[in-house]
Protein backbone atom coordinates (compact mmCIF):
# COMPACT_ATOMS: atom_id res chain seq x y z
CA UNK A 1 0.00 0.00 0.00
CA UNK A 2 1.19 3.36 -0.87
CA UNK A 3 0.50 6.49 1.68
CA UNK A 4 -1.78 9.04 0.95
CA UNK A 5 -1.15 12.23 -0.68
CA UNK A 6 -4.46 12.78 -1.81
CA UNK A 7 -7.76 13.77 0.28
CA UNK A 8 -8.90 11.08 -2.53
CA UNK A 9 -7.09 8.49 -0.70
CA UNK A 10 -7.43 9.95 2.61
CA UNK A 11 -11.61 9.88 2.03
CA UNK A 12 -11.20 5.81 1.06
CA UNK A 13 -9.03 4.79 4.12
CA UNK A 14 -11.37 6.78 6.59
CA UNK A 15 -7.84 8.49 8.15
CA UNK A 16 -9.41 11.66 9.19
CA UNK A 17 -7.20 13.42 10.75
CA UNK A 18 -3.83 12.08 10.15
CA UNK A 19 -1.75 11.64 12.98
CA UNK A 20 1.54 12.49 11.13
CA UNK A 21 2.29 14.30 7.93
CA UNK A 22 5.45 13.66 6.41
CA UNK A 23 6.73 16.80 3.69
CA UNK A 24 9.30 15.98 1.34
CA UNK A 25 12.25 17.42 -1.01
CA UNK A 26 11.81 13.99 -3.34
CA UNK A 27 8.83 12.52 -5.07
CA UNK A 28 6.98 9.89 -3.01
CA UNK A 29 8.63 6.79 -4.09
CA UNK A 30 7.49 3.60 -1.93
CA UNK A 31 10.97 1.98 -1.47
CA UNK A 32 12.96 0.79 1.43
CA UNK A 33 15.90 3.02 -0.05
CA UNK A 34 13.71 5.89 0.66
CA UNK A 35 13.85 7.71 4.03
CA UNK A 36 10.31 9.37 3.96
CA UNK A 37 8.89 5.58 2.81
CA UNK A 38 10.70 3.96 5.34
CA UNK A 39 9.52 6.14 8.41
CA UNK A 40 5.83 6.32 7.13
CA UNK A 41 5.33 2.81 6.87
CA UNK A 42 7.51 2.44 10.04
CA UNK A 43 4.82 4.52 11.76
CA UNK A 44 1.72 2.98 10.29
CA UNK A 45 2.67 -0.71 11.42
CA UNK A 46 2.93 1.07 14.84
CA UNK A 47 -0.93 2.21 14.33
CA UNK A 48 -0.17 5.96 13.39
CA UNK A 49 -2.26 7.33 10.61
CA UNK A 50 0.53 8.68 8.07
CA UNK A 51 -0.01 10.73 4.45
CA UNK A 52 2.86 12.42 2.48
CA UNK A 53 2.89 15.70 0.55
CA UNK A 54 5.90 15.28 -2.06
CA UNK A 55 7.43 18.48 -3.01
CA UNK A 56 4.56 20.88 -2.50
CA UNK A 57 4.50 24.08 -4.69
CA UNK A 58 6.03 26.86 -2.25
CA UNK A 59 4.13 29.69 -4.18
CA UNK A 60 0.84 28.06 -3.45
CA UNK A 61 -1.25 26.49 -0.51
CA UNK A 62 -2.89 24.05 -2.01
CA UNK A 63 -0.66 21.78 -1.96
CA UNK A 64 0.74 21.97 1.77
CA UNK A 65 -2.99 22.01 2.75
CA UNK A 66 -5.09 19.35 0.91
CA UNK A 67 -4.32 16.88 3.51
CA UNK A 68 -5.28 19.03 6.70
CA UNK A 69 -3.27 19.55 9.87
CA UNK A 70 -1.94 16.25 11.68
CA UNK A 71 -2.81 15.16 14.76
CA UNK A 72 0.82 15.01 16.24
CA UNK A 73 3.46 16.50 14.12
CA UNK A 74 4.72 17.16 10.72
CA UNK A 75 7.76 15.75 9.84
CA UNK A 76 9.94 17.85 7.52
CA UNK A 77 12.75 16.37 5.42
CA UNK A 78 14.80 17.66 2.12
CA UNK A 79 15.01 14.39 0.71
CA UNK A 80 17.44 12.17 -0.02
CA UNK A 81 19.91 14.32 -1.05
CA UNK A 82 20.73 17.88 0.60
CA UNK A 83 18.38 20.14 -1.46
CA UNK A 84 21.89 22.69 -2.18
CA UNK A 85 23.83 19.39 -3.65
CA UNK A 86 20.67 18.57 -5.33
CA UNK A 87 20.42 21.87 -7.12
CA UNK A 88 23.90 23.25 -7.62
CA UNK A 89 27.18 21.77 -8.80
CA UNK A 90 30.35 21.57 -7.43
CA UNK A 91 31.14 25.06 -9.09
CA UNK A 92 27.75 26.49 -7.66
CA UNK A 93 26.34 25.96 -11.23
CA UNK A 94 22.47 25.15 -11.22
CA UNK A 95 22.02 21.57 -12.36
CA UNK A 96 19.57 21.08 -14.94
CA UNK A 97 18.20 17.45 -13.50
CA UNK A 98 17.36 15.64 -10.76
CA UNK A 99 17.00 12.03 -10.27
CA UNK A 100 14.07 12.37 -7.44
CA UNK A 101 11.80 14.89 -9.61
CA UNK A 102 9.07 13.51 -12.00
CA UNK A 103 10.56 13.71 -15.85
CA UNK A 104 14.20 14.19 -14.17
CA UNK A 105 14.10 18.33 -14.56
CA UNK A 106 15.05 20.27 -11.17
CA UNK A 107 12.56 22.51 -11.34
CA UNK A 108 10.53 21.43 -7.86
CA UNK A 109 12.96 21.07 -5.18
CA UNK A 110 13.69 24.63 -3.17
CA UNK A 111 17.39 25.73 -2.03
CA UNK A 112 17.35 24.75 1.70
CA UNK A 113 14.14 22.82 1.25
CA UNK A 114 14.05 21.65 5.15
CA UNK A 115 13.65 25.91 5.98
CA UNK A 116 11.28 26.68 3.34
CA UNK A 117 9.30 23.74 3.86
CA UNK A 118 8.94 24.78 7.59
CA UNK A 119 7.69 28.27 6.94
CA UNK A 120 5.43 27.04 4.25
CA UNK A 121 3.60 25.01 6.89
CA UNK A 122 3.71 28.17 9.74
CA UNK A 123 2.37 30.47 7.02
CA UNK A 124 -0.76 28.29 6.12
CA UNK A 125 -1.13 26.66 9.66
CA UNK A 126 -1.38 29.16 12.55
CA UNK A 127 -0.05 27.66 15.07
CA UNK A 128 -0.04 24.31 14.34
CA UNK A 129 1.27 21.04 15.77
CA UNK A 130 4.74 20.52 16.19
CA UNK A 131 7.51 20.54 13.22
CA UNK A 132 9.99 17.92 13.14
CA UNK A 133 12.77 18.27 11.32
CA UNK A 134 14.96 14.71 9.65
CA UNK A 135 16.94 13.40 6.67
CA UNK A 136 20.28 14.27 5.51
CA UNK A 137 20.62 17.78 5.39
CA UNK A 138 18.93 18.36 8.55
CA UNK A 139 21.03 15.51 10.56
CA UNK A 140 24.52 17.34 9.10
CA UNK A 141 23.56 20.95 9.76
CA UNK A 142 22.18 20.13 13.59
CA UNK A 143 25.00 22.41 14.82
CA UNK A 144 26.88 25.14 13.58
CA UNK A 145 28.58 23.97 10.29
CA UNK A 146 30.45 25.55 7.62
CA UNK A 147 28.00 26.00 4.25
CA UNK A 148 29.87 26.11 1.17
CA UNK A 149 26.83 27.63 -0.86
CA UNK A 150 27.24 31.10 1.12
CA UNK A 151 30.55 30.42 2.09
CA UNK A 152 30.23 30.84 5.85
CA UNK A 153 29.28 29.19 9.37
CA UNK A 154 25.54 28.66 9.96
CA UNK A 155 24.32 28.14 13.06
CA UNK A 156 21.72 24.85 13.03
CA UNK A 157 19.21 24.23 10.99
CA UNK A 158 16.96 24.06 13.72
CA UNK A 159 16.85 28.18 14.13
CA UNK A 160 17.07 28.80 10.65
CA UNK A 161 13.95 26.85 10.11
CA UNK A 162 12.47 27.68 13.72
CA UNK A 163 11.47 23.66 13.85
CA UNK A 164 10.56 22.21 17.10
CA UNK A 165 12.50 19.49 17.13
CA UNK A 166 14.95 17.68 14.95
CA UNK A 167 15.93 14.05 14.96
CA UNK A 168 18.97 12.89 13.81
CA UNK A 169 20.66 9.72 12.05
CA UNK A 170 18.73 7.05 10.81
CA UNK A 171 15.98 7.95 13.11
CA UNK A 172 13.44 5.13 13.37
CA UNK A 173 13.91 4.30 17.34
CA UNK A 174 13.38 8.16 18.10
CA UNK A 175 10.39 9.23 15.29
CA UNK A 176 8.52 5.95 17.13
CA UNK A 177 9.49 7.33 20.34
CA UNK A 178 8.25 11.14 19.60
CA UNK A 179 4.91 9.78 18.06
CA UNK A 180 4.22 7.59 21.22
CA UNK A 181 5.21 10.83 23.49
CA UNK A 182 3.19 13.15 21.74
CA UNK A 183 0.35 10.81 21.40
CA UNK A 184 0.53 10.08 25.25
CA UNK A 185 0.85 13.99 26.41
CA UNK A 186 4.30 13.26 27.30
CA UNK A 187 7.76 15.25 27.24
CA UNK A 188 10.03 14.55 24.41
CA UNK A 189 12.87 16.32 25.47
CA UNK A 190 14.88 13.58 27.00
CA UNK A 191 14.05 10.82 23.80
CA UNK A 192 18.04 9.83 22.42
CA UNK A 193 18.53 11.19 18.84
CA UNK A 194 16.83 14.52 19.54
CA UNK A 195 17.55 18.40 19.60
CA UNK A 196 15.60 20.64 20.69
CA UNK A 197 16.32 24.57 21.92
CA UNK A 198 16.28 26.29 24.56
CA UNK A 199 16.94 29.33 27.11
CA UNK A 200 19.54 29.32 30.18
CA UNK A 201 17.50 28.20 32.63
CA UNK A 202 16.10 25.14 30.52
CA UNK A 203 19.55 23.79 30.16
CA UNK A 204 20.31 23.76 33.65
CA UNK A 205 19.58 20.14 34.08
CA UNK A 206 22.18 19.16 31.21
CA UNK A 207 25.29 21.28 32.57
CA UNK A 208 26.71 18.04 34.47
CA UNK A 209 26.49 15.42 32.25
CA UNK A 210 26.30 16.93 28.82
CA UNK A 211 29.66 18.69 26.82
CA UNK A 212 29.33 22.37 25.86
CA UNK A 213 30.40 23.09 22.61
CA UNK A 214 32.35 26.26 21.22
CA UNK A 215 29.36 28.76 20.55
CA UNK A 216 28.39 29.35 17.35
CA UNK A 217 29.21 32.95 17.78
CA UNK A 218 32.87 31.89 18.99
CA UNK A 219 33.54 29.38 16.33
CA UNK A 220 32.14 31.87 13.25
CA UNK A 221 34.81 34.10 14.40
CA UNK A 222 38.04 31.94 15.64
CA UNK A 223 38.48 28.69 12.80
CA UNK A 224 40.76 26.52 15.81
CA UNK A 225 37.95 27.29 18.22
CA UNK A 226 35.86 25.45 14.87
CA UNK A 227 38.06 22.67 14.73
CA UNK A 228 37.79 21.96 18.12
CA UNK A 229 33.86 21.98 18.61
CA UNK A 230 33.89 19.86 15.13
CA UNK A 231 36.11 17.26 16.92
CA UNK A 232 33.91 17.30 20.16
CA UNK A 233 31.04 16.63 17.76
CA UNK A 234 32.39 14.06 15.23
CA UNK A 235 33.16 11.99 18.80
CA UNK A 236 30.33 11.76 20.31
CA UNK A 237 27.77 10.02 17.45
CA UNK A 238 28.52 7.10 18.81
CA UNK A 239 25.72 5.28 20.61
CA UNK A 240 27.59 3.53 23.38
CA UNK A 241 30.12 6.31 23.75
CA UNK A 242 28.97 9.33 23.16
CA UNK A 243 27.53 12.24 25.70
CA UNK A 244 24.64 14.74 24.92
CA UNK A 245 26.17 17.97 23.29
CA UNK A 246 24.98 21.70 23.57
CA UNK A 247 25.60 24.65 21.76
CA UNK A 248 24.89 28.46 22.67
CA UNK A 249 23.24 30.34 19.45
CA UNK A 250 22.64 34.16 20.98
CA UNK A 251 20.32 33.64 23.80
CA UNK A 252 19.53 29.82 22.65
CA UNK A 253 21.40 26.76 23.34
CA UNK A 254 21.07 24.03 21.14
CA UNK A 255 20.92 20.89 23.01
CA UNK A 256 22.04 17.62 20.99
CA UNK A 257 20.90 14.57 23.19
CA UNK A 258 22.96 11.18 22.63
CA UNK A 259 22.48 9.25 19.35
CA UNK A 260 19.72 6.70 19.60
CA UNK A 261 20.38 2.98 20.07
CA UNK A 262 21.65 1.18 16.72
CA UNK A 263 19.09 -1.00 15.63
CA UNK A 264 19.60 -4.88 16.43
CA UNK A 265 19.46 -7.51 13.72
CA UNK A 266 15.88 -7.94 14.33
CA UNK A 267 14.89 -4.50 14.06
CA UNK A 268 16.23 -3.96 10.89
CA UNK A 269 15.25 -7.18 9.37
CA UNK A 270 11.47 -5.82 10.85
CA UNK A 271 11.94 -2.34 9.20
CA UNK A 272 12.62 -4.63 5.52
CA UNK A 273 9.45 -6.69 6.04
CA UNK A 274 7.79 -4.04 5.58
CA UNK A 275 5.25 -3.79 2.55
CA UNK A 276 6.73 -1.21 0.03
CA UNK A 277 5.50 -0.76 -3.30
CA UNK A 278 8.96 0.12 -4.72
CA UNK A 279 7.12 2.22 -7.44
CA UNK A 280 6.63 5.91 -7.69
CA UNK A 281 3.10 7.09 -6.20
CA UNK A 282 0.48 7.27 -9.23
CA UNK A 283 -0.43 10.64 -8.41
CA UNK A 284 3.61 11.75 -9.13
CA UNK A 285 4.44 9.25 -11.78
CA UNK A 286 1.45 11.11 -13.65
CA UNK A 287 3.99 13.74 -13.58
CA UNK A 288 6.43 11.70 -15.28
CA UNK A 289 9.04 9.03 -13.99
CA UNK A 290 11.82 9.32 -12.31
CA UNK A 291 15.35 8.08 -12.62
CA UNK A 292 16.51 7.34 -9.12
CA UNK A 293 14.37 4.28 -9.40
CA UNK A 294 16.44 2.80 -12.31
CA UNK A 295 18.54 2.07 -9.50
CA UNK A 296 16.92 1.18 -6.31
CA UNK A 297 13.79 -0.81 -7.55
CA UNK A 298 15.07 -4.28 -7.76
CA UNK A 299 18.36 -3.46 -5.56
CA UNK A 300 18.73 -4.46 -1.94
CA UNK A 301 20.25 -2.95 1.01
CA UNK A 302 22.52 -5.80 2.84
CA UNK A 303 23.91 -3.59 5.58
CA UNK A 304 23.90 0.37 7.21
CA UNK A 305 26.94 2.22 8.27
CA UNK A 306 30.46 2.59 7.46
CA UNK A 307 33.73 2.13 9.00
CA UNK A 308 35.55 3.75 6.06
CA UNK A 309 35.29 6.83 7.66
CA UNK A 310 36.41 8.74 4.41
CA UNK A 311 37.53 12.64 5.44
CA UNK A 312 34.92 14.40 2.63
CA UNK A 313 32.13 11.82 3.44
CA UNK A 314 29.47 11.98 5.52
CA UNK A 315 28.17 8.37 5.99
CA UNK A 316 30.08 8.32 9.33
CA UNK A 317 27.71 11.28 11.24
CA UNK A 318 24.57 10.22 9.88
CA UNK A 319 24.58 6.37 9.49
CA UNK A 320 27.14 6.01 11.96
CA UNK A 321 30.85 3.81 11.91
CA UNK A 322 29.85 0.87 13.25
CA UNK A 323 28.59 -1.86 10.43
CA UNK A 324 25.47 -3.32 11.18
CA UNK A 325 23.67 -6.28 8.96
CA UNK A 326 20.44 -7.79 8.17
CA UNK A 327 20.89 -11.63 8.57
CA UNK A 328 20.72 -14.01 5.34
CA UNK A 329 17.07 -14.85 5.91
CA UNK A 330 15.81 -11.37 5.74
CA UNK A 331 17.71 -10.86 2.71
CA UNK A 332 16.89 -13.78 0.69
CA UNK A 333 12.92 -13.35 1.53
CA UNK A 334 13.23 -9.41 0.42
CA UNK A 335 14.94 -10.99 -2.86
CA UNK A 336 12.39 -13.49 -3.50
CA UNK A 337 9.65 -11.15 -3.14
CA UNK A 338 11.17 -9.20 -5.60
CA UNK A 339 10.69 -12.02 -8.37
CA UNK A 340 6.88 -11.28 -7.59
CA UNK A 341 7.46 -7.73 -8.47
CA UNK A 342 5.02 -7.10 -12.11
CA UNK A 343 7.75 -5.05 -13.06
CA UNK A 344 10.97 -7.57 -12.25
CA UNK A 345 12.63 -8.57 -15.02
CA UNK A 346 15.17 -11.08 -13.35
CA UNK A 347 17.99 -8.67 -12.87
CA UNK A 348 18.62 -7.41 -8.79
CA UNK A 349 20.86 -4.51 -9.93
CA UNK A 350 22.56 -4.36 -6.42
CA UNK A 351 23.43 -6.32 -3.31
CA UNK A 352 25.15 -3.85 -0.57
CA UNK A 353 25.35 -0.99 1.47
CA UNK A 354 27.39 2.47 1.53
CA UNK A 355 30.44 -0.15 0.47
CA UNK A 356 29.40 -3.32 -0.64
CA UNK A 357 31.61 -5.40 1.28
CA UNK A 358 31.15 -4.52 4.60
CA UNK A 359 28.71 -7.01 5.20
CA UNK A 360 28.47 -9.61 7.80
CA UNK A 361 31.42 -8.36 10.06
CA UNK A 362 32.63 -5.91 12.48
CA UNK A 363 35.29 -5.47 15.33
CA UNK A 364 34.04 -7.33 18.55
CA UNK A 365 35.56 -4.99 20.64
CA UNK A 366 33.47 -1.88 18.82
CA UNK A 367 30.39 -4.26 19.10
CA UNK A 368 30.59 -4.25 23.26
CA UNK A 369 32.68 -0.84 24.05
CA UNK A 370 31.81 1.57 21.06
CA UNK A 371 34.08 3.18 18.33
CA UNK A 372 37.95 4.29 19.19
CA UNK A 373 38.27 7.89 20.04
CA UNK A 374 41.79 8.44 18.23
CA UNK A 375 41.61 5.57 16.24
CA UNK A 376 40.05 4.33 12.37
CA UNK A 377 39.40 1.24 11.32
CA UNK A 378 40.83 1.09 7.85
CA UNK A 379 43.36 3.98 7.88
CA UNK A 380 46.95 4.25 7.84
CA UNK A 381 46.04 0.72 7.20
CA UNK A 382 42.88 -2.40 8.39
CA UNK A 383 43.12 -2.71 12.09
CA UNK A 384 44.04 -5.80 13.23
CA UNK A 385 41.14 -6.02 15.32
CA UNK A 386 38.80 -5.65 12.53
CA UNK A 387 38.75 -9.62 11.70
CA UNK A 388 37.70 -9.19 7.91
CA UNK A 389 36.30 -12.04 6.71
CA UNK A 390 33.88 -12.28 3.31
CA UNK A 391 32.36 -15.82 3.70
CA UNK A 392 28.70 -14.52 4.76
CA UNK A 393 29.31 -12.41 1.74
CA UNK A 394 29.98 -15.41 -0.70
CA UNK A 395 27.02 -17.43 1.31
CA UNK A 396 25.05 -14.64 0.92
CA UNK A 397 25.06 -13.90 -3.21
CA UNK A 398 25.07 -17.77 -3.79
CA UNK A 399 22.19 -18.16 -2.11
CA UNK A 400 20.11 -15.34 -4.32
CA UNK A 401 21.51 -16.67 -7.57
CA UNK A 402 19.88 -19.91 -6.28
CA UNK A 403 16.36 -18.41 -5.79
CA UNK A 404 13.96 -19.19 -8.91
CA UNK A 405 13.13 -16.09 -10.90
CA UNK A 406 17.02 -14.00 -10.50
CA UNK A 407 18.93 -14.01 -13.45
CA UNK A 408 21.81 -11.87 -12.67
CA UNK A 409 22.55 -10.38 -9.19
CA UNK A 410 24.89 -7.46 -9.62
CA UNK A 411 27.23 -5.70 -6.92
CA UNK A 412 27.43 -2.27 -7.81
CA UNK A 413 27.86 -0.47 -4.54
CA UNK A 414 31.24 0.11 -4.40
CA UNK A 415 34.33 -2.60 -3.02
CA UNK A 416 36.64 -1.32 -0.71
CA UNK A 417 39.94 -3.20 -2.25
CA UNK A 418 41.78 -2.97 0.54
CA UNK A 419 39.59 -4.80 2.87
CA UNK A 420 39.51 -7.63 0.01
CA UNK A 421 43.44 -7.64 0.66
CA UNK A 422 43.34 -7.90 3.64
CA UNK A 423 41.22 -10.94 4.13
CA UNK A 424 43.60 -13.87 3.84
CA UNK A 425 41.13 -16.28 4.41
CA UNK A 426 38.58 -15.54 2.02
CA UNK A 427 39.43 -12.26 0.01
CA UNK A 428 40.35 -14.13 -3.10
CA UNK A 429 37.19 -15.98 -3.07
CA UNK A 430 34.96 -13.21 -2.61
CA UNK A 431 36.97 -11.56 -5.44
CA UNK A 432 37.11 -14.00 -7.99
CA UNK A 433 33.05 -14.80 -6.82
CA UNK A 434 32.16 -10.92 -7.68
CA UNK A 435 33.93 -11.16 -10.65
CA UNK A 436 32.78 -14.26 -12.17
CA UNK A 437 28.87 -13.75 -11.56
CA UNK A 438 28.60 -9.83 -10.46
CA UNK A 439 30.26 -7.34 -12.52
CA UNK A 440 28.06 -5.86 -15.56
CA UNK A 441 31.79 -5.27 -17.58
CA UNK A 442 32.73 -2.94 -14.71
CA UNK A 443 33.46 -3.24 -11.31
CA UNK A 444 33.70 0.35 -9.04
CA UNK A 445 36.42 1.13 -6.92
CA UNK A 446 36.72 4.63 -5.20
CA UNK A 447 40.51 5.30 -4.79
CA UNK A 448 39.70 8.96 -5.18
CA UNK A 449 43.79 9.64 -5.72
CA UNK A 450 46.85 8.39 -5.97
CA UNK A 451 49.44 10.89 -4.06
CA UNK A 452 50.10 10.00 -0.33
CA UNK A 453 49.58 13.57 0.58
CA UNK A 454 45.99 13.86 -0.70
CA UNK A 455 45.08 9.85 0.37
CA UNK A 456 46.13 11.48 3.70
CA UNK A 457 43.84 14.17 4.19
CA UNK A 458 40.88 12.08 2.85
CA UNK A 459 41.85 8.98 4.83
CA UNK A 460 42.23 7.14 1.93
CA UNK A 461 44.75 3.73 1.57
CA UNK A 462 47.50 4.51 -0.36
CA UNK A 463 47.93 3.41 -4.20
CA UNK A 464 50.04 0.07 -3.84
CA UNK A 465 46.93 -1.81 -2.74
CA UNK A 466 45.05 0.16 -5.67
CA UNK A 467 47.84 -1.81 -8.35
CA UNK A 468 46.94 -5.59 -6.68
CA UNK A 469 43.80 -5.57 -6.68
CA UNK A 470 43.61 -4.34 -10.18
CA UNK A 471 46.01 -7.11 -10.80
CA UNK A 472 43.99 -9.44 -9.39
CA UNK A 473 41.07 -8.56 -10.74
CA UNK A 474 42.43 -8.75 -14.61
CA UNK A 475 43.53 -12.41 -13.55
CA UNK A 476 40.20 -12.82 -12.29
CA UNK A 477 38.31 -11.76 -15.05
CA UNK A 478 40.66 -13.68 -17.70
CA UNK A 479 40.28 -16.94 -16.28
CA UNK A 480 36.45 -16.34 -16.87
CA UNK A 481 37.17 -15.49 -20.13
CA UNK A 482 35.30 -12.20 -19.63
CA UNK A 483 36.20 -8.77 -21.15
CA UNK A 484 35.83 -6.30 -17.46
CA UNK A 485 37.25 -3.21 -16.43
CA UNK A 486 37.65 -1.26 -13.23
CA UNK A 487 36.07 1.89 -13.09
CA UNK A 488 38.13 4.40 -10.66
CA UNK A 489 36.11 7.31 -8.88
CA UNK A 490 38.57 9.78 -8.29
CA UNK A 491 37.94 13.59 -6.84
CA UNK A 492 39.43 16.68 -8.00
CA UNK A 493 40.58 19.76 -5.82
CA UNK A 494 39.99 18.32 -2.17
CA UNK A 495 41.87 20.44 0.23
CA UNK A 496 45.89 19.85 0.21
CA UNK A 497 45.41 18.68 -3.89
CA UNK A 498 47.71 20.94 -6.35
CA UNK A 499 47.72 20.99 -10.26
CA UNK A 500 50.78 18.68 -9.47
CA UNK A 501 49.31 16.39 -8.13
CA UNK A 502 46.42 15.79 -10.72
CA UNK A 503 49.63 15.83 -13.26
CA UNK A 504 50.70 13.09 -10.73
CA UNK A 505 47.28 11.30 -10.90
CA UNK A 506 47.03 11.54 -14.51
CA UNK A 507 50.74 9.94 -15.35
CA UNK A 508 49.56 7.37 -12.84
CA UNK A 509 46.36 6.59 -14.11
CA UNK A 510 48.20 6.59 -17.80
CA UNK A 511 51.08 4.63 -16.98
CA UNK A 512 49.87 1.99 -14.31
CA UNK A 513 45.89 2.04 -14.68
CA UNK A 514 45.99 2.26 -18.48
CA UNK A 515 43.11 4.35 -18.49
CA UNK A 516 42.18 7.71 -18.84
CA UNK A 517 39.82 8.62 -15.97
CA UNK A 518 36.42 9.73 -16.84
CA UNK A 519 34.75 9.39 -13.39
CA UNK A 520 36.40 12.46 -12.00
CA UNK A 521 34.18 14.85 -10.08
CA UNK A 522 35.40 18.30 -8.15
CA UNK A 523 35.38 17.95 -4.14
CA UNK A 524 31.51 19.27 -2.91
CA UNK A 525 32.47 21.01 0.99
CA UNK A 526 29.65 19.07 2.70
CA UNK A 527 28.29 20.41 6.07
CA UNK A 528 29.56 18.10 8.93
CA UNK A 529 32.52 16.62 7.14
CA UNK A 530 36.29 16.41 8.24
CA UNK A 531 37.51 17.71 4.31
CA UNK A 532 34.76 20.78 4.71
CA UNK A 533 36.52 21.62 7.76
CA UNK A 534 39.79 21.70 5.84
CA UNK A 535 38.13 23.46 2.89
CA UNK A 536 36.98 26.35 5.31
CA UNK A 537 39.93 26.45 7.78
CA UNK A 538 42.78 25.94 4.86
CA UNK A 539 44.37 23.57 8.17
CA UNK A 540 44.69 20.18 8.54
CA UNK A 541 42.89 19.75 11.82
CA UNK A 542 44.44 16.84 12.84
CA UNK A 543 47.87 18.83 13.22
CA UNK A 544 46.65 22.87 12.58
CA UNK A 545 48.89 23.21 9.74
CA UNK A 546 48.23 25.21 7.10
CA UNK A 547 47.54 23.13 3.92
CA UNK A 548 46.56 24.80 0.28
CA UNK A 549 43.04 24.81 -1.01
CA UNK A 550 41.96 25.60 -4.25
CA UNK A 551 38.70 27.89 -3.90
CA UNK A 552 38.46 29.35 -7.58
CA UNK A 553 36.30 27.93 -9.83
CA UNK A 554 38.20 28.02 -12.69
CA UNK A 555 41.04 26.39 -11.25
CA UNK A 556 39.41 23.49 -10.06
CA UNK A 557 37.85 23.15 -13.01
CA UNK A 558 41.29 22.18 -14.44
CA UNK A 559 42.05 20.40 -11.97
CA UNK A 560 39.41 17.93 -13.00
CA UNK A 561 40.77 18.80 -16.82
CA UNK A 562 44.04 17.72 -16.73
CA UNK A 563 43.33 14.04 -15.31
CA UNK A 564 40.24 13.70 -18.03
CA UNK A 565 41.62 15.28 -21.28
CA UNK A 566 43.80 13.07 -23.37
CA UNK A 567 45.97 16.25 -23.77
CA UNK A 568 46.44 19.16 -21.39
CA UNK A 569 48.07 22.50 -20.69
CA UNK A 570 49.16 23.54 -17.31
CA UNK A 571 47.85 26.35 -15.94
CA UNK A 572 49.87 28.36 -13.23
Amino acid sequence: MFLPTTRIELDRLGWHPLDVILVTGDSYIDSPFIGTAVIGKLLVEAGYRVGVIAQPDIHSEQDITRLGEPRLFWGVTAGSVDSMVANYTALKKKRKSDDYTPGGVNNRRPDRATIVYTNLIRRNFKPTRPIVLGGIEASLRRVAHYDFWSDRLRGSILLDAKGDYLLYGMAEKAVLELATCLRDGGEPRQIAGLCYLTNEAGLAEHRETYLELPSYETVAQDKNAFIDMFHLFYQNNDPLTARGLYQKHGMRYLVQNPPAAHLTQAELDAIYRLDFERRQHPYYESLGRVRALETIQFSLATHRGCYGECNFCAIAVHEGRTVRWRSQESILEEASRLTQHPDFKGNILDVGGPTANMYGFECSKKLKRGVCRNKRCLYPQVCSLLEVDHQQQIELLRSIRRIKGVKKVFVASGIRHDLVLSDRSNGLSYLQEVVEHHVSGQMKIAPEHTEERVLHLMGKPGKASLLEFKQLFDRFSLQAGKSQFLTYYLIAAHPGCTNQDMINLKRFASQKLRVNPEQVQIFTPTPSTYSSLMYYTEMDPFTRQPIFVEKEPKRKEHQKTIVTQKSFTVKT
